[in-house]
């Protein structure tokens, strides 16, 4: 009796609390909770039979195909923190990404494969010296014509380390002629793919026997677009204020070299920090260029910078719940 007691009186008190707040207080509440409702998983979904990847059909009949589309599905749908990051961060990055991309002649589901690499974070590092949001080694990068040194680092450069992807994963194309084998030689290098196909006797990267993280990296791609077309389903749901935006920026062309980049950026007046936003390409205080190579400098617009003089805009209808 005592216990049915206790309970009532903390119900009572309970209500006493609620009606004690001033609207101002239950409207923050209210908001607070709306912002905060982006993820509510009520099931774990069933694993496709097939899913369409890069303009090809992939079965999931296998059980060892399923098992490895699930596992990534799940680490996915869980991962709350960095899924939710990808998604906002796609927002800004994917109408410049996907633009390059149909120019290059190259699927538009290799965007999945930046948030595989990055999550979509421009200034994404990995222990293996990889950087940018298609993570290039240096070696590579320069390889397919970025530059890479002391004070320019084209790797941080969404639109030129695009087009550097690009560029390898035409040539991995033409020498695999599918693309899910192309994808996993983004991992693991086209020489690698290409031995161990050769040494294991099968024509495509599904049937091989590969290292964990070269394993699993297909099926995370797949599971970033099964999620990112249908994030209901997976339960997220955001509204459109709460994704990343783009930044409208005019371009300044750069040709001598720059003795102080916080004093230019004064000049164009910006701070040094929003220079580098911008442009996180440049990685010092100055430009050598001892060259005198061109380089297109983004300037941030004054109104673009704040938030309550924006109109926000979602990349998919099917992110948003507006």
């Amino acid at each position: 009796m005592r216990t049915l007691n206790s309970i009532a009186l903390l119900a009572a008190l309970a209500t006493v609390c609620c009606h004690g707040q001033t609207q101002t207080e239950q409207k923050n509440v209210a908001a607070k909770a709306k912002v905060g409702a982006v993820f509510n998983v009520t099931a774990n979904p069933d694993i496709p039979a097939s899913v369409e990847f890069a303009g090809e059909t992939i079965q999931f009949d296998r059980l060892d195909m399923a098992e490895r589309l699930d596992r990534e599905l799940t680490s996915i749908i869980y991962g709350q923190t960095s899924t939710l990051l990808c998604f906002k961060r796609a927002n800004r990055h994917f109408p410049v990404l996907a633009k390059i991309l149909k120019e290059q002649n190259v699927p538009l589901d290799f965007l999945y494969l930046a948030c595989t690499e990055s999550t979509m974070d421009t200034y994404a590092y990995s222990s293996a010296h990889a950087a940018g949001l298609w993570q290039l080694l240096a070696a590579t990068a320069r390889q397919y014509g970025l530059e890479v040194n002391d004070d320019v680092d084209e790797r941080y450069d969404p639109e030129r380390s695009t087009l550097a992807a690009c560029k390898y994963l035409k040539a991995a194309y033409n020498k695999y002629g599918d693309w899910h084998t192309v994808a996993a030689s983004y991992n693991a290098g086209m020489g690698r793919i290409s031995g161990e196909l050769s040494k294991q006797g099968v024509d495509n990267s599904f049937d091989l026997h590969l290292v964990q993280e070269t394993s699993r990296y297909v099926f995370r791609i797949i599971a970033y677009k099964l999620v990112f077309e249908n994030p209901k389903r997976y339960g997220y749901k955001l509204h459109t204020h709460q994704l990343y935006q783009p930044v409208e920026c005019k371009t300044v062309e750069v040709s001598s070299s720059v003795a102080s980049w916080p004093s230019w950026a004064k000049q164009q007046g910006i701070t040094y920090a929003q220079l580098r936003e911008a442009n996180p390409w440049i990685r010092s205080t100055k430009l050598t260029n001892s060259s005198g190579k061109t380089y297109r400098v983004r300037i941030p617009l004054a109104n673009d910078l704040y938030r309550s003089k924006r109109k926000f805009t979602a990349y998919s209808k099917a992110w948003v719940v507006d």
